[in-house]
C-alpha cells in the first residue's frame, strides 16, 4: 500500500502535477462558496470559454499562453461587470453575450491556425505538463485569492447577502463584484492547466455545492469545499496515473461522486428529522 502511494511521487513532473492540482483546487474551492451563494455559476464557464481568443493570439505570436489567457480573462470580467453594472442588462444576459461572442472569435482565430494540436491541453487539461514556472504562478494566484478573501471577507459576506445594507454602511456592491470577477478570472486561468476549458466550471461549482449539503454557515462551507477539492485532486491524480485516464476528468468525476454522497447524506438526514 505504501509503495502504491509513493511510486508516482518518485517523478518530479508528477510531483509538480499533484501540487498544481491541490493549489488550483484550494483557490477554486474558496471562491466556489461565493460563486454558488451569489448565483454566479455561469461566470466561470463563460470566462473559461471566452478567453480562447487570448490563448490563440498568444500561440500565434509565440508569447506566453498564460498571460494571453489572463489578459483576455481580465477583459471579459470587466466587460461582464460593465454591461450589467446598472441592472439594465441582467448579468446572465451579459455573460451569454460575451461568452458566445468571444468564444466564436476564438474559434474563428483557431481556424486560421495551420496546426493547433499544441492547444488541446487548454481544452482538456494536462496536469502532468505543469512546469516549475506554472507551479509558481499557481502558488501566487492561490495566495492572492486567500489573502483577498481573508482581508475582504466581511465586505464579501455583506454584499452577498444584503446589498441594500452594504450600501447603507458605505460599501460598494459593484466594486466588490468587480473584485470577485477579477479573482475568478485569475483562478480560471490557473485551473485551465489542470482540468481544461471544458471542465473548469466544475471546480468553481461542485465543491461548494457538495459542502452546502452538509453545512449552512459560510466558513464551514468554505472549509468543506477546500477539503473536498483537495481530496478530489489527490484521488483524480492517482486515477490518472494508475488507470491512464484524463486527469481533469478524474478530478471532476471524484468531485461529482463527493457531491452525490453529500446529497445522499443530507437527504437521509432530512428524512430522519
Amino acid at each position: 500500500m505504501v509503495e502504491w502511494i509513493i511510486e508516482p511521487l518518485s517523478y518530479a513532473f508528477i510531483m509538480r502535477g499533484l501540487a498544481a492540482a491541490i493549489l488550483t483546487g484550494i483557490a477554486c474551492a474558496v471562491l466556489s462558496a461565493f460563486v454558488v451563494w451569489r448565483g454566479m455559476s455561469f461566470v466561470g464557464d463563460a470566462m473559461a470559454h471566452a478567453i480562447l481568443p487570448g490563448i490563440v493570439l498568444a500561440y500565434i505570436t509565440g508569447t506566453s499562453l498564460f498571460f494571453g489567457a489572463l489578459g483576455m480573462a481580465v477583459i471579459v470580467a470587466a466587460g461582464i461587470g460593465w454591461l450589467s453594472r446598472r441592472g439594465e442588462i441582467k448579468e446572465d444576459t451579459a455573460i451569454g453575450v460575451i461568452f458566445t461572442g468571444f468564444f466564436a472569435l476564438g474559434i474563428l482565430m483557431l481556424s486560421r491556425v495551420t496546426s493547433y494540436q499544441d492547444l488541446t491541453h487548454i481544452l482538456f487539461g494536462d496536469i502532468l505538463g505543469v512546469s516549475t514556472g506554472d507551479l509558481t504562478i499557481m502558488l501566487v494566484i492561490m495566495v492572492i485569492v486567500l489573502a483577498v478573501i481573508f482581508v475582504f471577507y466581511k465586505e464579501l459576506l455583506v454584499t452577498s447577502f444584503d446589498p441594500s445594507h452594504s450600501i447603507a454602511i458605505g460599501l460598494s456592491p459593484e466594486l466588490v463584484r468587480y473584485g470577485l470577477l477579477m479573482l475568478i478570472a485569475l483562478t480560471v486561468v490557473s485551473a485551465i492547466q489542470v482540468v481544461g476549458v471544458v471542465l473548469v466550471l466544475a471546480l468553481l461549482i461542485t465543491p461548494a455545492a457538495a459542502a452546502s449539503q452538509l453545512a449552512r454557515r459560510l466558513p464551514a462551507i468554505i472549509g468543506l469545499s477546500v477539503l473536498f477539492a483537495v481530496i478530489s485532486a489527490i484521488v483524480g491524480f492517482y486515477a490518472s496515473y494508475y488507470a491512464n485516464v484524463a486527469s481533469g476528468s478524474a478530478v471532476v468525476l471524484t468531485l461529482t461522486v463527493i457531491f452525490g454522497i453529500s446529497f445522499g447524506v443530507n437527504t437521509l438526514k432530512n428524512r430522519i428529522k
